[in-house]
């Protein structure tokens, strides 16, 4: 079940590969997240050390966390990745000129997992060209509908 979209990703990159990874949360920001008050789509990743991160996903405190903790909404999550993801993307974004972007925010067996693309850049003609077929599509299924 989805949380949380990133549909920019798709607009302004070409997702190559997809990776689920985990997130090291507190707790007051897991009961956001359940709450549905997180949002991705300014969020981006970075490589540091051999580890992962997720920088500018905001997770909006609720109302009732608690008295004695200052909530961060924007602070730098860690991701859980296996050893050999992470040395694989480390090798793609370094020398092929990849870069790491939050695709979706979702549960799974009741955890919650980030789902991230290794993406390269769109250029402007090619949104362009992505937006024209998109319109064809949609066009070809409402000129179906009618004859059927």
């Amino acid at each position: 079940m989805s949380i949380a979209d990133n549909k920019k990703a798709f607009h302004d990159y070409f997702i190559e590969e997809r990776y689920e990874a985990g997130i090291a949360l507190e707790g007051w920001e897991v009961k956001a997240i359940r709450a549905a008050r997180a949002q991705i789509k300014e969020a981006y990743i970075v490589l540091r050390g051999g580890e992962v991160y997720v920088i500018g996903m905001h997770v909006s405190a609720l109302p009732t966390a608690s008295t004695h903790i200052k909530p961060d909404p924007t602070r730098t999550r860690k991701l859980l990745l296996h050893a050999a993801e992470i040395n694989k993307l480390i090798g793609k974004v370094e020398r092929a000129g990849y870069t790491l972007v939050p695709l979706d925010l979702h549960y799974k067996k009741g955890r919650i997992k980030l789902e991230i693309g290794l993406a390269k850049g769109k250029k402007q003609h090619d949104k362009r060209e992505t937006e024209k077929q998109r319109d064809w599509e949609r066009e070809k299924q409402r000129l179906m509908r009618v004859k059927a």
